[in-house]
């Protein structure tokens, strides 16, 4: 009797309330909650990041990318070093584990560049460079001779001339994107560029180290036409980069003997040099689905230096035609990945140094690969998040990390600009519903 009697009350009271008010108590009887004053809600909300949730804006599918070569890296290192490391220090896991301890470091340096803004590094590139040229001096002094060459410090754990390489994209894309305006007079873009290169390339190629030369050179190149450079401007570098290199190479006995080696190979494989034909050995052994991994033979019977510039050959017979195939193409991934973050980087600045840093990675890798297979002739590069060697693989770790910041800011500067969520309400009107489900219904009711 009660229940009806308040029933009926309730029912005379909630009569008289507005159309809209009994709609929000049906909705809120429905869900089962109890509505708070907007103010309690305020009180007990949740902190929220600008942009309205927590996202880093990393760049997926780029560190799937290297979290392979690194891991790939790792597994190749301890099957190519193995026998050569217990042959040079009597320890067979002594340059896997420099390999590791070189790994965490460069990790720690990536994740650290990821959140430190791009805009800041380039405020500190000219002391860095300046560090970079005394590092380049100082292996001139100390003359640590490694494989017949003056390249390292500290028993060969640190080569300043692979720091070089990711210094010299920071610095050139400050340089030149502060001199944009200019940069089509060749007395304030060409010739300064060219003694910029010149006197970096000339420290390093006393080393000697060629490979490490072309690189810088054509990187500089890379970014000179990223800077907007004319391309007149552009063949007359070119230009006087292909003669100076022949001149390098008359005068250079290293040179001469890696062309006069190359040439020869290029008419009669089997009359190339002792790397070349080892090399080819040891893609003919893998065939197309290799010997599977630590079976390679070539690594044990001489083939120069298997954990350092000839990993690709023990990755093509250990894993064959195939596996080398897969590794080119993560490669191809990791440049698609780099462009695409220069193509939405926030400013010309971020996009040079995105560009310069995806090219050289895998500018590197390209001429590693080329010369095992008679491609090119021998250079002597590293092959990134592969080869054993710390310095490699902190530089290449940097850039990666570098990389990502840009991809962040790009992300967070979309976000701020309101792109990601016009695309979301895109993404909302494509799938055939109403944007927000049943609006207009509520509005009627309100009237």
């Amino acid at each position: 009797m009660f229940r009806s009697m308040g029933g009926r009350v309730t029912m005379k009271s909630e009569s008289r309330r507005r159309p809209s008010q009994i709609y929000s108590s049906v909705i809120n009887n429905y869900s089962g909650q109890t509505v708070r004053p907007h103010s309690d809600l305020r009180s007990t909300a949740k902190p929220r990041t600008k942009g309205g949730s927590i996202h880093f804006g990393l760049d997926l599918p780029l560190l799937l990318v290297i979290f392979a070569l690194v891991l790939f890296g790792l597994v190749m290192v301890y099957s190519a070093s193995f026998y050569y490391s217990f042959e040079w220090y009597d320890d067979p896991n002594m340059i896997f584990n420099r390999q590791l301890i070189w790994l965490v470091l460069g990790l720690i340096i990536m994740t650290g560049l990821i959140f430190i803004d791009y805009h800041l590094l380039a405020k500190f590139v000219v002391p860095m460079m300046g560090v970079t040229l005394l590092l380049l001096f100082v292996v001139l002094f100390v003359n640590e001779i490694l494989n017949g060459a003056a390249r390292t410090l500290y028993r060969g754990s640190i080569q300043p001339s692979e720091l070089a390489k990711l210094v010299t994209i920071l610095y050139l894309s400050v340089w030149l994107n502060a001199r944009k305006e200019q940069i089509s007079n060749i007395y304030f873009g060409l010739l300064p560029l060219a003694g910029i290169l010149g006197f970096l390339g000339g420290l390093i190629i006393v080393q000697p180290d060629l490979s490490a030369v072309v690189t810088i050179f054509a990187l500089g190149g890379l970014m000179f036409f990223l800077a907007g450079g004319e391309i007149r401007q552009i063949a007359i570098f070119l230009v006087v980069a292909v003669l100076i290199g022949v001149l390098v190479i008359q005068v250079h006995p290293t040179g001469q003997e890696r062309i006069a080696d190359y040439m020869v190979g290029l008419k009669d494989p089997t009359q190339g040099s002792y790397h070349m034909q080892r090399s080819l050995e040891a893609f003919v052994n893998g065939g197309w689905f290799g010997v599977g991994i630590g079976e390679a033979t070539t690594k044990l019977t001489g083939l120069p230096v298997p954990p350092t510039d000839s990993i690709f050959a023990v990755v093509g017979e250990e894993m064959g035609a195939l596996g080398a195939s897969m590794l080119v193409l993560l490669y191809a991934l990791l440049l698609w990945r780099g462009l695409s973050i220069a193509r939405r980087a926030p400013d010309n600045l971020g996009a040079m140094i995105a560009a310069g840093i995806a090219t050289w990675i895998c500018l590197e890798a390209f001429i590693n690969m080329s010369v095992l297979v008679k491609l090119v002739p021998f250079a002597g590069n590293a092959l990134p998040f592969i080869s054993a060697g710390g310095s490699n693989l902190m530089a290449s770790l940097a850039g990666i990390g570098i990389l990502l910041n840009i991809s962040r800011l790009s992300i967070r500067n979309q976000k701020e600009k309101g792109k990601v969520f016009n695309a979301v309400v895109d993404l909302r009107r494509r799938d055939g519903r109403r944007r927000v489900p049943g609006a207009r219904r509520t509005a009627s009711i309100e009237k």
